[in-house]
């Protein structure tokens, strides 16, 4: 019973952890993103059932550096949603690129 009480706990924390380390990953930029820059798609598409994942800017040392796109494998019964910066109150945010039903 004890044992189960400090697997409980180690949980507890984990979960704790996990969720702060992804809350401290929230960073907010005052200054505006760049326009995304027009890419040729290179290389051509690389097999079938592919989909190409834009390029964008992302936030690095105090400013922004471009981020090429890339081919990625589709997910079945998915489609590719792109990442994009998003303004709030305190700044700009970057949401990430996912997969969505």
């Amino acid at each position: 019973m004890k044992s189960l009480k400090i697997f409980a706990i180690f949980v507890m924390l984990f979960c704790f952890g996990a969720v702060n380390a992804y809350a401290a990953r929230v960073v907010y930029v005052k200054k505006a993103p760049p326009a995304p820059r027009v890419v040729v798609k290179k290389p051509a598409c690389p097999y079938k059932k592919a989909v190409w994942v834009n390029g964008h800017w992302t936030w690095k040392k105090n400013q922004y550096v471009w981020v090429a796109g890339h081919w990625v494998k589709v997910k079945p019964g998915y489609r590719w949603i792109d990442g994009h910066w998003k303004k709030t109150p305190h700044g700009w945010i970057y949401v990430k690129g996912h997969w969505a039903k």
